[in-house]
């Protein structure tokens, strides 16, 4: 199956869903410049939220470390190690803190 992502109105194809390793990241490059952080959990839930770190700027949240806190799924970035709900975008250690968030689909 592919994985697909819901970009400027239109979905694109982005990788063989099999390219995701559970638990870890992975960056792909949107066609307006930006990054995306793919993820899929143990359970085999898809996501992507923006690769930018808002706390330093720099392209990494697909390296970061994947977990979970009540209830909640995210990715801690490896840098400052803030930690963003996959789901939402919100930064759990900082609520005026966000990144955007993808829809995805496995197509």
């Amino acid at each position: 199956m592919k994985l697909e992502l819901s970009h400027a109105d239109d979905w694109l194809p982005i990788c063989d869903t099999a390219a995701l390793t559970p638990g870890r990241g992975m960056a792909a490059l949107l066609p307006d410049g930006r990054q995306a952080a793919l993820f899929r959990d143990r359970s085999g839930r898809l996501y992507a939220i923006d690769n930018r770190d808002p706390f330093t700027g720099a392209q990494v949240l697909s390296r970061g470390l994947v977990g979970s806190a009540e209830g909640r799924t995210f990715v801690a970035s490896p840098l400052l190690k803030q930690r963003f709900d996959l789901e939402t975008g919100r930064c759990l250690d900082d609520d005026e803190v966000s990144v955007a968030v993808y829809p995805v689909r496995a197509a």
